[in-house]
C-alpha cells in the first residue's frame, strides 16, 4: 500500500487566520470564543461563539480580497470562502503548483461540511416568504452546496482528479482527510486537497442548536470560559467557524519534489453507533472500534500514541463517554498519555473540526508541544488522565490520534506520525 504524507497545511480559525498564528495562540492558552458579533443574538439563549475575526486592522483577521473577487463572493456562501482561503494557503505551503495536464489530472480535491450554506438559506428563505421571489439570486443553489467548495477549488487551480466531497456531520474534516488518503493509496491520485469547512453561525443555525439544547448557555457573559471539557460546570458546546485543509501527498511524489513533510497518515478508522440520532451510545462502543481500526491500520499499539486530541466538546455526556473508551481501550497506557481538547479555544467548528484539530495534531508532532484544555478547572469524576489543563504542554510526540463524532453516530479517528 501507498505511503501518504502531508505537505501543506491551512487554517482559518476564531484564533487567527494563517497555521502560524492559529497554533501560537492556541499553545499560549489564548480564546476565540466571544460573544455573537455577525447577527443580532439578545433574543437566544446561547449568544456567544467561535467567529473567525475580520477585524482587518488586527492581525490573523480573515482577508480575502486578494483570493476571492466581489462577483465571486456574491456567488458562494461563507463556508465556500473560509474553504478557499484555507485551500490557497494549504496550496501554497506545500508549494505544489502543476503545470502539465497529466499533473493536473492527478491532483484532487475532497472538502467536506457538516451544513454548508446555512447563511445563505437562511437568507433565501426570508425572502421566499417574504413574497420577493424576483430577488432570489439564481446562485443561491451553488452558493450553499456543500459539494462547491471542493469545485471552486478544483476550478481556481486546475486541478482534474477526482472532485468529491464528505458530509458526516462534526465528522465531516476527519472523514475527508481519511478518504483522500485512501484515494492516494490506491493510486487514484498523487496529491489531494483535503479537509472541511464550516460557517453556521446565523440566527436558525444558533436557534437550531439551542432548540436541541446543544450549546451553552451559562456563560454567556464570561464566553472565554464556555468551552470546558470534562470540567463539572460544561452545559454544552460553543458553535465555532473556519476551516482546515491539508494537502495529502503519495510519500515518493513528496519526495521526488524535496516538499516539506510534516507527518505521516498511517490509520484512519470508522464507525457508526447505531444508536441514536444525536446522542452518542453510552458505552462508548462506536468511540472504541472507530479508535480500534485506526491503530490497527497503523500498526501500532495503544502504548505507540503520545497524543490525542479529543473530539472533547464540552457537552455533559459526550466528554465522560469518550474517555471511557480511551481508558477501555488504552488500559495502562492512558496514564501516559497527553489528551486535551482544543475545541475549548476555538469552540465546535462543526464540519471544520476534525480537520483543523488533526493539522493541531500534526503541529503538536512538529513542535513536540501539545496544546492546553481551557477552563478544566474541577474535572468530572472518572476524567482522570493527563487532560493538559489550562497549559500547554513540552513533551516528545511520534504518533497521534484526532477523534471526529458526529450526529447520526458516525465515528471517525486519524492516525499521524512523525516522519522519519
Amino acid at each position: 500500500m501507498r505511503r501518504v504524507v502531508v505537505t501543506g497545511i491551512g487554517l482559518v480559525t476564531p484564533l487567527a487566520c494563517g497555521a502560524d498564528l492559529t497554533w501560537n495562540r492556541l499553545i499560549e492558552g489564548k480564546s476565540g470564543l466571544g460573544p455573537i458579533k455577525s447577527f443580532d443574538a439578545t433574543q437566544l439563549s446561547s449568544r456567544i461563539a467561535g467567529e473567525v475575526p475580520r477585524d482587518k486592522n488586527l492581525a490573523g483577521s480573515f482577508n480575502n480580497d486578494d483570493l476571492i473577487s466581489n462577483k465571486e463572493k456574491r456567488r458562494m456562501d461563507t463556508f465556500i470562502q473560509y474553504g478557499l482561503v484555507a485551500a490557497d494557503f494549504a496550496i501554497a505551503d506545500a508549494g505544489w503548483i502543476p503545470v502539465h495536464d497529466a499533473s493536473r489530472e492527478r491532483t484532487g480535491v475532497l472538502i467536506g461540511s457538516g451544513i454548508g450554506g446555512l447563511p445563505e438559506i437562511e437568507k433565501a428563505a426570508t425572502l421566499v416568504h417574504g413574497g420577493n421571489l424576483r430577488h432570489l439570486s439564481p446562485f443561491f443553489i451553488p452558493a450553499s452546496l456543500i459539494n462547491l467548495v471542493s469545485g471552486h477549488v478544483a476550478i481556481k487551480h486546475g486541478f482534474k482528479g477526482p472532485n468529491h466531497a464528505v458530509v458526516t456531520a462534526c465528522s465531516s474534516g476527519a472523514h475527508a482527510i481519511g478518504d483522500a488518503t485512501r484515494m492516494i493509496m490506491w493510486e487514484d491520485a498523487e496529491v489531494m486537497i483535503a479537509g472541511g469547512t464550516e460557517a453556521a453561525i446565523c440566527k436558525l443555525g444558533v436557534h437550531g442548536f439551542s432548540q436541541a439544547k446543544a450549546l451553552s448557555t451559562a456563560f454567556n457573559d464570561t464566553p472565554e470560559k464556555a468551552s470546558r471539557p470534562w470540567d463539572i460546570d460544561r452545559d454544552g458546546f460553543v458553535i465555532g467557524e473556519g476551516a482546515g485543509i491539508v494537502v495529502l501527498e503519495e510519500l515518493e511524489h513528496a519526495k521526488n519534489r524535496n516538499a516539506n513533510i510534516y507527518a505521516e497518515v498511517v490509520g484512519y478508522g470508522m464507525s457508526g453507533d447505531a444508536h441514536h440520532i444525536t446522542a452518542p451510545a453510552e458505552d462508548g462502543n462506536g468511540a472504541y472500534r472507530s479508535m480500534q481500526i485506526a491503530l490497527k491500520r497503523a500498526a501500532l499499539n495503544p502504548s505507540d500514541i503520545d497524543y490525542i486530541n479529543a473530539h472533547g466538546t464540552s457537552t455533559p455526556l459526550g466528554d465522560a463517554i469518550e474517555v471511557n473508551a480511551v481508558k477501555r481501550l488504552f488500559g495502562n497506557s492512558a496514564n501516559d498519555i497527553a489528551m486535551s481538547s482544543t475545541k475549548s479555544a476555538t469552540g465546535h467548528l462543526l464540519g471544520a473540526a476534525g480537520a483543523v484539530e488533526a493539522i493541531f495534531s500534526m503541529l503538536a508532532i512538529k513542535h513536540k508541544i501539545v496544546p492546553p484544555t481551557l477552563n478544566l478547572d474541577n474535572p468530572s469524576v472518572g476524567c482522570d488522565l493527563n487532560l493538559v489543563p489550562h497549559k500547554s504542554q513540552e513533551r516528545r510526540v511520534r504518533n497521534v490520534l484526532s477523534n471526529s463524532f458526529g450526529f447520526g453516530g458516525t465515528n471517525a479517528s486519524l492516525v499521524m506520525s512523525e516522519f522519519l
